[in-house]
């Protein structure tokens, strides 16, 4: 058993049962953003949450102990990626990266934006020519310390 195996079952089961990952957040009482992260093995759950998880997904005592193992982080098989919707994430970046960097340094000065410290959220925006993607991203401004 390996943390990947419980992130198979999980999904397999959201498919065969038909659950919908806000359901999920909802009785795990976290975003759905975070929790669906939890659930495809980014991000480690405390034993309560896994025990959550773990009953909406079946899953025995073992596996909700790998949720609770701190992950290792990144989970792209290549490094372009070949998924459509997640290459034009990638795209997004690489096209607007330096633009984003400019206007947070001008705005905060010369520092990060945390993915720690740090919140999402999609949303569907209805629109008469076609509903758009709505995502919010909010990270802490972490400046660099002289020293």
């Amino acid at each position: 058993m390996n943390r990947l195996e419980v992130t198979e079952k999980i999904i397999s089961t959201k498919v065969s049962k038909g659950i919908k990952w806000e359901a999920v957040a909802k009785k795990v009482g976290l975003s759905k953003e975070w929790v669906t992260a939890a659930c495809l093995g980014q991000m480690t759950l405390d034993a309560e949450q896994a025990k959550i998880v773990g009953k909406i997904f079946g899953l025995t005592v073992e596996e909700q102990k790998w949720l609770q193992v701190v992950p290792y982080k990144g989970s792209l098989p290549t490094p372009v990626p070949t998924d459509p919707l997640i290459y034009r994430w990638y795209e997004i970046v690489s096209v607007y990266g330096t633009t984003i960097k400019e206007l947070i340094h001008e705005e905060f000065g010369d520092g990060i934006m945390s993915a720690i410290d740090f919140s999402m959220d999609i949303v569907r925006e209805a629109d008469p020519k076609g509903d758009r993607v709505n995502v919010v991203l909010s990270g802490k401004f972490l400046p660099y310390k002289q020293y």
